[in-house]
């Protein structure tokens, strides 16, 4: 990987690891516009103040937009979110392993 594409890929992480920026990709990547307070709602926990300053930050990245109908991802945020699945699968994966290694099968099974 070059220092170029290395520096983009460090920029993209510094923006989704702000507080709830992946979890607000994730609640609008079923294609949906939602409302601030439902998006506030699929979200969980976050305070009004730090969602909107997440999505400030996430429509100045042209991640996420807001039309009349409320905010939804742009083809670019959707394309991360697609990326996502990925990540979805193999979530899925190391969860079976990590239950898995917590509670080993009984020895001589």
């Amino acid at each position: 990987m070059s220092a170029k594409d290395n520096a983009a890929v460090m920029q993209l992480f510094d923006l989704l690891e702000s507080r709830y920026a992946l979890r607000v990709i994730w609640a609008l990547s079923d294609g949906h516009p939602q409302t601030f307070r439902l998006l506030q709602d699929s979200v969980g926990g976050v305070t009004p103040n730090t969602l909107n300053t997440r999505l400030k930050e996430l429509r100045a990245a042209r991640l996420v937009d807001h039309s009349g109908h409320g905010y939804r991802l742009t083809t670019q945020g959707a394309d991360l979110a697609r990326r996502l699945v990925d990540v979805q699968q193999f979530a899925g994966k190391w969860s079976h392993q990590q239950a898995r290694a917590a509670h080993p099968p009984p020895a001589g099974t």
